[in-house]
């Protein structure tokens, strides 16, 4: 019987819940869920939530790749190398590769939730030796030569991407992040994106409303902080058919976002589709 080498598998679309079961965890207090990394056929990146019990903490660690954390719900407190910010909800700190830093829920009441992304696909930490605080920032930001990148989601530039659909990214190359970048997309009741694809791997995590996920001809209604792999070169759209705002946090494995807009049709299924390499340019 003829056998399939690994390099003839295709990757495929898929979807994993926003209550997929935690990973296990050195943390008390702390559930880390795994949505998008190698399990899945990623190749450049890896995300996830992170849910903070009353004023749990992730104590110091560091990673080998850059890390973006953006805040869901609540607020934190994220000291990187000793200097202190608090971070409310849909900021986003980007951390470089070996950077101590640790997180924390700044409130003994309510839990706090933070989107994580990695620019690997095995996404893991190293714990290493408590820092003293030098410096609190508090809602300030950076300074110009600490190595960690703030966005304060209130003064994130706005762009519309398309009719009813409002972006502001969050981290990317030029503001640090190497490998990832990622932002926040808002849509109206009827807007979408249109059919479109990327030269590398996109993790979408749906953080508000219903959203239509169109990915060469399969479509799924994805929820509830419910994730989108796309593979690298899979054309695809997401579409807000509800009447109510739908919102995203997209991540790309690439330092800067780009997008090859293609044929509605493409998305839909009903035309064949030829690769990327039939609209790369030589």
């Amino acid at each position: 019987m003829a056998t399939t080498s690994p390099s003839e598998l295709t990757i495929r679309e898929q979807i994993t819940p926003g209550n997929v079961a935690p990973a296990a965890s050195e943390t008390p207090g702390v559930a880390i869920r795994v949505f998008v990394s190698r399990r899945c056929g990623a190749t450049g990146i890896s995300t996830g939530t992170a849910t903070f019990e009353r004023a749990a903490e992730l104590l110091y660690h560091e990673h080998d790749c850059s890390e973006a954390v953006t805040i869901l719900s609540g607020e934190a407190n994220v000291v990187g190398d000793g200097r202190s910010y608090e971070l409310r909800e849909l900021d986003c700190i980007h951390i470089p590769a070996g950077v101590p830093h640790s997180v924390r829920n700044q409130s003994s009441i309510l839990p706090m939730l933070a989107h994580w992304a990695f620019a690997t696909p095995e996404p893991s930490r190293r714990f290493v030796e408590v820092r003293p605080v030098r410096a609190v920032r508090g809602l300030g930001k950076p300074e110009a030569a600490d190595p960690e990148h703030i966005s304060r989601f209130h003064e994130a530039e706005i762009y519309e991407l398309s009719p009813g659909a409002l972006f502001r990214d969050l981290f990317k190359g030029s503001l640090g992040a190497v490998g990832i970048c990622g932002g926040y997309g808002r849509f109206q009741p009827g807007s979408s994106l249109p059919c479109h694809f990327h030269e590398y791997d996109e993790s979408i995590t749906i953080v508000e409303g219903t959203a239509l996920c169109l990915v060469q001809g399969s479509g799924c209604q994805v929820s509830g902080y419910g994730t989108a792999f796309v593979p690298v070169g899979k054309p695809h759209r997401f579409m807000n058919e509800s009447n109510a705002d739908m919102a995203m946090i997209w991540v790309y494995a690439g330092s800067e976002p780009e997008r090859t807009l293609v044929e509605p049709e493409y998305c839909a299924g009903t035309l064949t589709w030829p690769g990327p390499a039939a609209f790369r340019k030589n």
